[in-house]
């Protein structure tokens, strides 16, 4: 890929057939700037695809088939039919047939993922429940994916306007996170955010704030020593290695007060101690990356929502903003590889952003600080 490339290869898997990800993925490509900065190619079905306009009384709006990636037309949104003809949508209902399809459309387009035929990956949501077979035993994308890319570690980053938070632990009952954190594991995913934030978000110098584990962070040990024991001291260790590591913070005063509006990433120890502020404020235009990939994935923060599919009640502003920040993670990705390969040409390069606090550490010193 070159630094002048512009028509991002942007690769969908529809995820559950009976959920709202079609909904979401055609009023998503409906909307006119997105051909200006991408070429969508959808995994699916265009039968299953008829089925959900139908339903949603969209009449305004079509596929254009092709058979690979390579076929894709600019200013069109693609599809690859990857289903048989026979593949049964049963709207709201978790279904095997459901399970299934979801996985064939994502297997599909991962495979064109790492052989470079799409550029990089949205997924819609899938139920965890039905997709579970021989070929998919994983608690979700982010387990499945990083298999696939063969990742040592890899960190769910939630981002959003007011905040891009990560976690310890990922998709384990809370009665097991506190064996699972330790120093080390804490290291590795201040390590992988420091990095992202650098890399995918041309964050120079990124400020990351750590949470405690327990309320009031321990409270001095007196309400549990995790803190003492691990969380503060991986904190230390991340300073002495020029990481801009703080905490760790009491989660309800961190957010309460407004605190998180001063860094650029946090790490929460545990799923819902980031994942409630996050969605309460960010709900609608949050957007779950993967972090810590070879490759760009980016998903919508909500899921399936059998409730309401084919009620034309879901709203496509997370999975439209998973879009383009899937495009502006592979720019960044791209500037970031020139620049430390010829950091001198430093100049020819368009940034996004004119902070320039916000610029990749290269442009200064001439060496990745990875």
């Amino acid at each position: 890929m070159t630094m002048d490339k512009k028509n991002i290869l942007v690769g969908i898997s529809h995820g559950d057939i009976n959920g709202i990800g079609y909904e979401v993925i055609i009023k998503a490509l409906s909307d006119p700037m997105m051909s200006e900065i991408c070429t969508p190619v959808v995994y699916g079905s265009p039968k299953v695809a008829a089925y959900h306009r139908k339903a949603l009384n969209i009449t305004n709006f079509s596929f254009n088939n092709v058979r690979s990636a390579e076929e894709a037309q600019a200013r069109k949104s693609n599809m690859i039919n990857c289903l048989d003809d026979n593949t049964r949508v049963e709207l709201g209902k978790s279904t095997s047939h459901g399970g299934e399809a979801a996985l064939i459309s994502l297997e599909r387009a991962v495979t064109d993922l790492k052989s470079g035929k799409i550029d990089v990956l949205i997924t819609a949501p899938i139920d965890k429940h039905n997709v579970q077979s021989d070929k998919f035993q994983f608690k979700g994308h982010t387990e499945y994916l990083k298999a696939k890319a063969g990742a040592d570690e890899v960190l769910m980053f939630m981002i959003g306007e007011s905040m891009r938070i990560g976690f310890v632990t990922g998709h384990v009952p809370l009665s097991k996170v506190p064996e699972l954190i330790n120093k080390e594991v804490i290291l590795r995913k201040l390590r992988l955010m420091h990095n992202s934030l650098l890399m995918d978000f041309a964050i120079r110098k990124p400020k990351i704030a750590v949470l405690g584990l327990n309320p009031h962070a321990g409270d001095n040990s007196l309400l549990g020593s995790e803190e003492a024991e691990y969380i503060n001291p991986a904190v230390e260790q991340a300073q002495k290695e020029g990481i801009l590591a703080f905490g760790s913070y009491p989660a309800d005063g961190f957010f309460g007060a407004g605190m998180f509006k001063k860094f650029d990433g946090i790490l929460s120890m545990y799923h819902d101690q980031g994942l409630s502020p996050f969605k309460a404020l960010s709900f609608d235009t949050g957007v779950n990356f993967t972090a810590g990939l070879s490759f760009i994935r980016t998903s919508p923060v909500h899921g399936t929502a059998f409730a309401i599919a084919g009620k034309g009640e879901a709203s496509e502003s997370s999975f439209r903003q998973s879009i383009y920040l899937a495009c502006d993670i592979f720019r960044n990705r791209q500037m970031y590889a020139e620049i430390s390969k010829n950091p001198l040409k430093h100049q020819d390069i368009e940034f996004h952003s004119d902070r320039i606090d916000e610029l990749p550490p290269e442009i200064f010193n001439g060496e990745p600080q990875l």
